[in-house]
């Protein structure tokens, strides 16, 4: 029954792609930002993403909108640091049609292994369930005036969070469809980006379906492990055939709350987890905590504190060529509409403690005001 079960939705994966749906034009607005992208006009900042080139220049990445919300006017904006994270500079702007019923968002950067920035993100519209991942190139990361390529279409789906690098070199990009099935999927590149094809993927049960936001990492072994967001917590499946066919979606022993969380394998060898507190310990969107396995996920260490305040949320990250590891994460996003950034070592994980004296926390990579309020406006929820 399992066989078939993953079979089908293989043939699910295949059966979902672009095939018979309407594909979007290219964003109209990609480029230097504006004055009407200012920080000084957002109501909303959230959801970032970092990543750190070989000669330590930084670049983060988050959307934003003049009106409080996930709408029709979020864009992305991608800005970078030569100076360590002291200051920042945006530098692009991505809008499909700006004022239009489609929008930018939840976007992630990376460091590809030949040396570029890579910009992803979503690309759709707020009250529709069909979205398309883009993606352009900064082809000199090392410099702030850079230039950067046509964006270009990757794949239906939203790609929130990082590529992951398999041992065979293929690039791979956890991909999901929202509620649609299959809900989470992973497309692959064989030529560093250029085209990207569905690999296979696995579908989080009716039941317990959330927003996906597949995070993964190959084990030592070769497998492939997937953690998924559900309305439980973190929901996990598995691969043995490099992504083709993948085990149902079951609950994760690490207790989650219902919200972004990030893995990655570290230069040592080691697994990093950030979540929201204790391993064990499901919490609200609070205690942004940071863990280390040394046998692959089956046991964490006791977890180091990153944020301990409420409205914390949605952490990415990447390790440095120097070992620091760089993290960054928003923090209420409609009034303090802040992104924040921490580094830290791994050994500093390991002790729970700064031991490396490389521990920095809070640091503000950007904070809006201003934009756009009604005057039924209440807050957040």
């Amino acid at each position: 029954m399992k066989v078939l079960t993953r079979l089908f939705m293989l043939t699910t994966v295949l059966a979902h792609s672009t095939e018979g749906q309407e594909r979007y034009s290219p964003p109209a607005n990609v480029g230097k930002p504006s004055a009407i992208y200012a920080t000084t006009n957002r109501a909303f900042t959230g959801i970032p993403s970092i990543a750190v080139t070989r000669g330590g220049r930084l670049w983060a990445t988050w959307y934003a909108g003049k009106t409080p919300g996930e709408n029709e006017n979020n864009y992305v904006v991608l800005a970078t640091s030569g100076d360590d994270g002291a200051t920042w500079k945006e530098v692009v702007v991505t809008d499909p049609d700006y004022e239009g019923e489609r929008r930018s968002f939840d976007p992630n950067v990376w460091y590809s292994p030949d040396g570029k920035i890579c910009l992803f993100w979503a690309d759709g519209k707020r009250t529709g369930l069909y979205n398309e991942t883009w993606m352009l190139e900064v082809t000199d990361a090392e410099r702030s005036d850079s230039r950067h390529t046509a964006p270009r279409y990757v794949t239906c789906g939203v790609a929130l969070c990082k590529p992951v690098v398999l041992s065979t070199g293929e690039w791979s990009l956890p991909v999901c469809t929202w509620k649609t099935p299959p809900s989470t999927k992973m497309a692959v590149s064989t030529d560093h980006g250029k085209t990207w094809l569905v690999r296979g993927g696995c579908q989080v049960p009716p039941a317990a379906m959330e927003w996906d936001e597949p995070m993964m990492v190959e084990r030592k072994d070769g497998s492939l492990w997937m953690l998924v967001r559900t309305n439980y917590g973190l929901g996990e499946s598995f691969s043995h055939d490099r992504g083709r066919t993948w085990t149902e979606v079951a609950p994760s022993p690490i207790a989650h709350t219902v919200s972004r969380f990030f893995i990655t394998r570290l230069s040592s060898g080691n697994l990093l987890l950030v979540k929201h507190g204790p391993i064990k310990t499901k919490t609200g969107r609070s205690h942004l905590m940071a863990f280390v396995s040394r046998d692959d996920g089956a046991t964490w260490s006791d977890g180091l504190m990153l944020d301990e305040r409420k409205g914390v949320s949605y952490p990415d990250g990447q390790q440095a060529a120097d070992g620091r590891f760089y993290l960054v994460y928003d923090y209420n996003r409609y009034s303090d509409r802040q992104i924040l950034m921490a580094v830290f070592c791994e050994e500093d994980v390991q002790a729970g403690k700064d031991v490396s004296g490389n521990v920095r926390l809070r640091l503000v990579v950007s904070q809006g005001s201003g934009g756009q309020f009604p005057s039924t406006y209440k807050g957040a929820k």
